[in-house]
C-alpha cells in the first residue's frame, strides 16, 4: 500500500529518506551542487511517498514573503511515469487547500506541462536556477460562488 507521509524536519529518520531521493535526483542525476540543494529545511513541510519500505518520491513546501513555495519535487528515475508526482502534488494541494495565499513554484522547463495539468500557469520569462532553466508558475485556483 502506498503511503504519503507529511513530515517535519524534526523527524530525522524520514527526512533522511527525503534527502536520499533528492541526492539521487538533483545532486547525482542533474549534477546540482549539494550546497544549493539543502537549504530552508527546518521551516519546510516535507512529503515522502513510500510503499513496502521503499521510498519513491519527495517534495516540500514552505512559507515565503510571496506566499507558499512548493519545491524540491523529486521522483526516482526508475519510478517516473507511475503517478507518484501527481500523488505527492495532490497531497500537498490538499494539505494547503484552506490556506488562502499565493501558491507557486519554480518548474524545470521539461516538467511545465505536468504542473499546467494541475492548474499552474507560467509567469514571466524562463530563468536559470542552479544551472537549470525554470519558469515561475502560480496556481490559478478556481473561485467557488
Amino acid at each position: 500500500m502506498i503511503k504519503i507521509n507529511k513530515l517535519l524536519f524534526s523527524d530525522k529518520l524520514n527526512i533522511e529518506k527525503c534527502f536520499q531521493i533528492r541526492k539521487e535526483v538533483f545532486v547525482k542525476e542533474q549534477e546540482c551542487d549539494p550546497k544549493d540543494e539543502y537549504e530552508n529545511e527546518e521551516e519546510s513541510i516535507h512529503f515522502l511517498i513510500s510503499e513496502k519500505n521503499k521510498n519513491y518520491a519527495t517534495a516540500r513546501y514552505r512559507k515565503t514573503e510571496k506566499g507558499i513555495k512548493m519545491e524540491r519535487f523529486a521522483v526516482l528515475k526508475e519510478h517516473r511515469g507511475k503517478g507518484y508526482g501527481h500523488m505527492i502534488l495532490n497531497a500537498m494541494l490538499k494539505d494547503l487547500k484552506n490556506i488562502k495565499v499565493t501558491k507557486y513554484l519554480h518548474a524545470q522547463v521539461q516538467v511545465v506541462g505536468f504542473y499546467e495539468k494541475k492548474g499552474f500557469e507560467k509567469i514571466g520569462d524562463k530563468f536559470d536556477e542552479v544551472g537549470i532553466m525554470h519558469y515561475k508558475m502560480i496556481l490559478q485556483e478556481k473561485i467557488k460562488n
